[in-house]
């Protein structure tokens, strides 16, 4: 089983952002986190790194149905959404597969919002 859905498109890199950005907001979600890895890794390491950007985005009416069903799923929020550059002019965005992180957890009451999440982030995917 994959742990992301991605998809690859043509496009300038912030613009990428904006668009994962808002399409997640059509879809119930918000970013809560935006870390920039390029950024990171030079002030942290001195590494130079592709422009690479992870967006912790949470759709707050699914993480309370699954705070209320498993206390300490709160490790596994929010759902990372990444873009990266992977060429010039080309950016792919993925999105973690919420099934496969539910797997480790053996908790029904999360398998039927996994799959409620894991539809949103697919519709997430395909319309960016």
């Amino acid at each position: 089983m994959s742990y992301h859905f991605t998809k690859q498109i043509n496009t300038d890199f912030d613009a990428a952002i904006e668009r994962a950005t808002e399409v997640l907001s059509q879809k119930g979600f918000g970013v809560l986190t935006r870390i920039d890895v390029k950024e990171t890794l030079k002030k942290k390491i001195g590494v130079d790194f592709k422009p690479y950007t992870i967006l912790g985005a949470c759709n707050p009416k699914f993480a309370h149905q699954a705070l209320k069903a498993e206390s300490k799923i709160g490790v596994m929020l929010p759902c990372n959404v990444i873009v990266e550059q992977v060429e010039a002019g080309d950016v792919e965005v993925t999105a973690v597969d919420p099934m496969a992180s539910m797997q480790a957890i053996e908790n029904p009451e999360l398998g039927d919002i996994a799959m409620q999440v894991q539809t949103l982030l697919k519709e997430v995917i395909a319309e960016i």
